[in-house]
């Protein structure tokens, strides 16, 4: 049987799935907001739609139709998941052929656990609105998959660097990095490719129901990986700013809000998943070794 894959949202990660996928010959689809964007996309030999979340599409059921795994990434709003609230029923009731169905959450879901190690099993209590939505967002896929049968796992991924610019080197190269520092704040890293395998080991091997930590083996603190990164490049190390000398944004101050090591034994244990990129270290040298 012929696959189909339907990306709500085509962003960083899911477009680079989505690629994945069209070339192993699945038919893939995608959703966008702008219509530019989806040109571009049509572009790439992807069948796109405009979905905005302010109204619903015109056509869902040519939409779902034949589609055997789904990949949800749009940003919940404070009514949980854009496309559930206009299309959790339609989904439903295309669920029955459907094999796989995946949505991106964050590890931000786990709060503040004061530097220590989380999994899955932690309790979710975030420290931030937008930790909440996801919170919110995430119950809503477990609904649906309970009520419909539709093969839902939940992804938490942490904190995602990659190539396009999305990364410290970047950020050091541009002048742009601040080596900000607040004491036993540790992060979750994982790199774009490593979050596409993961994804990929999922479709290979499901699950449904559950839940997976998408983070890299060594959570560290934001100061390191700026230094290390400035090493790198052979420049100076940005200066130590203390956190409560920074002038951060409410979404820059919601970054610092929880401190905790994720635990990621689950995807290298259940899909059998070795890390492309363990730590930050590889990562990191990996781009700047593409830019060479």
């Amino acid at each position: 049987m012929s696959k189909s894959l339907l990306c709500l949202g085509m962003g960083y990660c899911a477009r680079e799935f989505a690629r994945r996928m069209r070339d192993l010959g699945w038919t893939v689809a995608g959703t966008t907001r702008s219509a530019e964007k989806a040109k571009q996309l049509e572009g790439q030999g992807f069948r796109m739609v405009v979905f905005d979340g302010e109204g619903p599409l015109v056509d869902i059921d040519g939409l779902l139709a034949g589609v055997t795994h789904v990949l949800a990434s749009i940003p919940p709003d404070d009514d949980g998941d854009p496309f559930l609230k206009l299309h959790g029923e339609d989904l439903a009731r295309h669920a029955g052929p459907m094999d796989w169905a995946g949505y991106l959450s964050t590890t931000g879901v786990y709060g503040d656990h004061a530097g220590a190690w989380v999994d899955e099993d932690a309790p979710t209590v975030p420290s931030t609105d937008r930790g909440g939505r996801r919170v919110l967002a995430e119950g809503q896929w477990q609904a649906l998959g309970a009520r419909s049968g539709l093969p839902v796992h939940i992804f938490r991924l942490a904190g995602i660097y990659g190539p396009d610019g999305r990364n410290q080197i970047e950020a050091v190269r541009q002048g742009k990095a601040r080596r900000i520092i607040k004491p036993n704040h540790f992060v979750g890293r994982v790199h774009r490719d490593d979050i596409v395998g993961i994804l990929a080991a999922s479709v290979a091997k499901p699950n449904p129901g559950r839940v997976y930590n998408v983070a890299d083996n060594e959570p560290s603190p934001p100061e390191e990986v700026i230094a290390y990164a400035a090493r790198l490049l052979g420049v100076e190390t940005p200066p130590a700013i203390p956190f409560e000398e920074a002038e951060l944004s409410a979404v820059a101050r919601g970054f610092f809000a929880g401190s905790k090591r994720v635990c990621n034994a689950r995807v290298r244990e259940e899909l059998d998943y070795s890390f492309k990129y363990p730590t930050y270290r590889e990562g990191l040298q990996a781009l700047v070794a593409a830019a060479q």
